[in-house]
């Protein structure tokens, strides 16, 4: 069963990055509530994307304390 992360996993993943450029651009909700216009704050944001996993911008590469976001094939070779 894919359950998707937790508000708890979601804020230990973001730590002190900008939580925005978690969010997928291309989600229907994201679209919907207008969120490049108007982002919501860091909680709202995350208890969102822990509800809504489709709305956390993919795939998500870890290596160290990087992170990598969105499908990116020059930045995955580089990380890698």
């Amino acid at each position: 069963m894919n359950r998707g992360l937790s508000e708890q996993e979601l804020n230990a993943l973001i730590g002190d990055r900008d939580y925005k450029m978690f969010l997928n651009t291309r989600n229907e909700l994201y679209r919907e509530k207008n969120m490049k216009e108007s982002p919501p704050a860091r909680a709202e944001a995350i208890a969102l994307m822990a509800k809504n996993p489709n709305l956390i911008k993919r795939p998500i590469l870890i290596k160290g304390k990087r992170i990598l976001l969105g499908f990116n094939p020059d930045e995955m070779r580089k990380a890698l």
